[in-house]
């Protein structure tokens, strides 16, 4: 599992009766699923008559459902377990159908019920929260959710305006929430905080951020369009709560977990309720909770509430996790729906291929596909270099592609969606080119996943295509792999200046490196007859072997250098540790961790790690989408089905179509001219 931590699976209480009531346990697989990895046997409760002393009922939170629970618990002694979601839930609120990513279990209260202790409050206040890699998680968990801006729920619009920064941020929750009933609070707490955002700071402008479920329409909030007089303005937009609490002078809440969100984004909230988070130094409180006696900091806060606290689970794993896996998971499932809500226009997209673009970017809205885009309808898409409007994005596959060829039509398992213009067009900004830059500096958390991930590839020997191939004997020497190319390409057209044709690569490394071994490889879909470019023994004027049908990976393992001109596996070569030099303008040359003697790159002036590359090129960049579950997903998940082979296989009538395509490719020229 390539994952930045370990699963936590492992500590997982024996299983136990867990006697319900409630129907939501019933119809709720999640829900379920979560407490049986947990370790709980849940039983309906009225067909198996009364719980034993060895049992547990089981109770959502504080909700209206867990009268008749707490009616047997009081009953029979039985103890009651309460179970809530988890503060990092999922895309949508619960109320649109999304299942949670975690729950919470707690055996002593409820993380929001001040009147007794939770199982949350005595971990806040007995723990040692001194661990320094418990403490690193939370601070790189932190990090992420940050710069992910992922919240609670996260299905925001990323067009919604934000006020100008500045403003007193209050934050309003649906009425009647039991967060709210039992942190001793109530409407007239609502209106003493907001009368005291306005005494404290009588200079700023006044932002009540409404809650989801009331943007929605389901509940009302304790605000309303009322409240917004003279310097007061309700925002009831679909804003990210992340970027609303950065553009905060001052934060105020009852009980919201907001107000725990704003003390990780480095905000001392005013808090009028009895929350979690409260009485632990990091809040202004206005009630007073005498048990919760310790000062923490923030990542002791973030490490006990969602490190340590939550169960967390995994869909694609079918498993309890960490924290770690569902912000992955999350980032993946907020990408598409930020990137695919209002709805994709695709042009100059095959027929075959439209398919799998609708898996990837339409899970929202389907996508549109049409020769005639109209910006004003919604985003436009275009494959490569298809002829399309100056505002469209430019779709290609993944450098994680899938486990057989494009051109053999075996769908993508990654594509790159680019709104500045083509990773392999070294002739204007692209946003793999800005990413990469922007990795130049990674933090401790980026380090750890990017390295874990480059590991697992390695160990797995996963490389773009994943083709099964021979493991040759090579002569003993100093070789160089020169990956050969279909010379049409567009990477080669967009990329090459004297340098570009096989022949012409394998004469310029048999002349710089005469005492080389110097071994080609063809491309993959020239060995398959699917695309031109077949050199046949004219290889052998340079080369001292042809590597036909060798699996890529095995060769990687055995050579000390690559000498491509934009060829993937140069890239796959770094990963491995190998030098690489490059006579094209690849994605991943003009850096620093390669020799490069192609055309100048003036705009690459950044010098991240290897580390840095892979993460911006196999984790920013790329969108992943798993065949399994039919979801998008992260680079992990992908990894380990290439690595499993858990994995639809191809139709068989694809097989016949690339082979037409192919033939065709050999008289493009007749229609090109």
């Amino acid at each position: 599992m390539p994952q930045g931590h370990p699963d936590t699976a492992a500590g997982a209480p024996k299983p136990r009766r867990l006697f319900y009531y409630n129907a939501g346990f019933l119809t709720q697989a999640r829900i379920r699923r979560i407490l049986s990895l947990a370790g709980y046997d849940l039983t309906l409760g009225p067909t198996h008559g009364k719980p034993s002393d060895q049992d547990l009922i089981a109770v959502w939170g504080h909700s209206p459902y867990a009268a008749r629970g707490e009616a047997v618990a009081a009953e029979t002694g039985t103890p009651i377990v309460r179970i809530e979601d988890a503060l990092l839930r999922s895309l949508h609120p619960g109320r649109a159908g999304d299942p949670p990513m975690g729950l919470t279990i707690d055996h002593g209260g409820m993380h929001f019920d001040p009147s007794q202790p939770s199982d949350l409050e005595r971990l806040l206040s007995e723990h040692p929260l001194d661990d320094s890699a418990l403490l690193a998680r939370a601070r790189g968990c932190m990090a992420r959710l940050t710069e992910a801006e992922i919240s609670k729920y996260n299905d925001f619009d990323p067009a919604a305006p934000l006020p100008d920064p500045g403003y007193v941020l209050v934050i309003d929750q649906t009425r009647g929430d039991a967060s709210v009933t039992h942190g001793r609070a109530d409407a007239n707490t609502f209106r003493e905080m907001l009368y005291w955002a306005q005494e404290n700071h009588p200079n700023h402008p006044i932002i009540i951020k409404t809650h989801p479920e009331t943007q929605q329409g389901h509940r009302e909030g304790y605000f309303s369009q009322a409240d917004a007089t003279g310097r007061i303005s309700l925002c009831d937009a679909p804003v990210s709560p992340v970027a609303l609490l950065h553009g905060a002078v001052a934060v105020y809440t009852v009980s919201s977990g907001m107000g725990f969100e704003a003390i990780c984004a480095d905000h001392r909230p005013h808090v009028f309720g009895m929350p979690f988070y409260a009485g632990w130094g990091l809040t202004e409180d206005h009630q007073i909770i005498p048990r919760r006696a310790r000062n923490l900091t923030r990542a002791q806060l973030f490490a006990g509430a969602m490190l340590e606290y939550p169960t967390w689970y995994d869909p694609f794993r079918d498993r309890l996790c960490n924290l770690e896996t569902v912000i992955d998971n999350l980032e993946a499932e907020a990408r598409c729906w930020r990137e695919d809500r209002p709805g994709w226009q695709a042009t100059g997209m095959r027929t075959w291929k439209r398919a799998p673009l609708n898996q990837f970017f339409g899970r929202h809205k389907p996508v549109r596909f049409t020769n005639r885009p109209d910006p004003a309808r919604g985003p436009v898409m275009a494959w490569g270099t298809s002829p399309a409007p100056d505002m469209a994005y430019r779709v290609e596959d993944g450098f994680l592609r899938s486990c057989g060829l494009g051109a053999d039509l075996v769908a993508p398992l990654s594509l790159a969606l680019d709104d500045l213009g083509l990773y392999y067009d070294p002739s204007r900004p692209t946003r793999l080119e800005q990413l990469i830059a922007k990795r130049a500096q990674l933090r401790p958390d980026q380090q750890i996943r990017a390295e874990r991930l480059i590991a697992y590839l390695n160990r797995h020997n996963l490389t773009k295509y994943n083709l099964a191939g021979d493991a040759p004997v090579l002569p003993e020497g100093h070789k160089i792999l020169v990956p050969g190319q279909v010379e049409d390409d567009a990477s080669i057209r967009l990329g090459c200046d004297q340098i570009n044709t096989n022949l012409a690569l394998l004469a310029k490394t048999r002349a710089d490196n005469p005492d080389a071994v110097i071994l080609y490889k063809p491309h993959p879909d020239v060995e398959a007859g699917l695309r031109p470019g077949a050199l046949g023994a004219d290889a052998l004027q340079y080369a001292d072997m042809i590597m036909e049908n060798a699996d890529p990976a095995a060769l990687l393992d055995q050579v000390q250098a690559v000498w491509t001109m934009t060829s993937a596996m140069g890239f796959e070569a770094l990963l491995r540790g190998t030098s690489v030099t490059t006579l094209g303008s690849p994605f991943y040359t003009g850096w620093g961790l390669t020799r490069h003697l192609g055309p100048a790159l003036p705009r690459r002036i950044a010098r991240p790690s290897l580390l840095g590359l892979a993460h911006a090129a196999l984790i920013d960049y790329p969108r992943y989408h798993d065949p399994v579950t039919n979801a998008p997903a992260p680079v992990e998940v992908i990894a380990e089905r290439l690595a499993t082979g858990t994995l639809p296989r191809p139709s068989r009538a694809n097989r016949t179509l690339a082979k037409l395509q192919g033939w065709a490719a050999a008289y493009a020229w007749i229609w090109r001219k």
